[in-house]
């Protein structure tokens, strides 16, 4: 099963070219999503990917964990799941007197 990875403190000017060129050197990327800003279409610094095979997924985190691209170390790690974005909404709303 493949094993999805969270790619945090990338420099704005990486592309997801790159980022394939990059992983692709400890195994087969099965996606990769560099997140963008909706409006500009900037990247936000972060991307997520999953790699074939989970062996592939923990080389991939020992090898590029730290490594520098761009002038800005990367950070690689397991991505934990997202969170429920409702109960925030729900805490601010009630929050404000309207």
């Amino acid at each position: 099963m493949a094993k999805r990875l969270f790619v945090g403190n990338l420099a704005y000017s990486v592309t997801s070219a790159q980022l394939e060129e990059l992983f692709s050197q400890v195994g087969k990327i099965s996606s990769l999503n560099l997140i963008t800003d909706k409006f500009s279409g900037q990247s936000k610094g972060f991307a997520f990917l999953e790699m074939t095979t989970d062996d592939e997924a923990n080389e991939a985190i020992k090898k590029f964990n730290g490594h520098e691209i761009d002038g800005r170390k990367m950070v690689v790690n397991e991505a934990r799941p997202q969170e429920n974005r409702d109960n925030r909404d729900r805490n601010y709303n009630k929050s404000k007197s309207w």
